[in-house]
């Protein structure tokens, strides 16, 4: 599957993006970590154990759902 997942926060958009069979969690840019799966980089940002954002040092504090169900996927190409 090519492309990302993304959903609104108070401090940016967090996106969680295919880059090269990994999955990078950003949010307002920020990148915060590589997984092997979707669900595994949504569990640890909405679990707040991502690296820390530099306007949110938790994570698990931004409101974000955690059924990737409930994010908009946006396809690339």
């Amino acid at each position: 599957m090519t492309g990302y997942w993304k959903h609104s926060t108070r401090i940016g958009e967090a996106r969680i993006i295919n880059r090269a069979g990994r999955w990078q969690v950003e949010v307002g840019g920020e990148a915060l970590g590589s997984y092997r799966s979707a669900q595994q980089a949504l569990d640890d940002l909405t679990g707040g154990h991502t690296f820390s954002h530099s306007r949110c040092a938790d994570t698990s504090t931004l409101g974000l759902p955690d059924a990737l169900s409930d994010w908009e996927f946006i396809r690339n190409g």
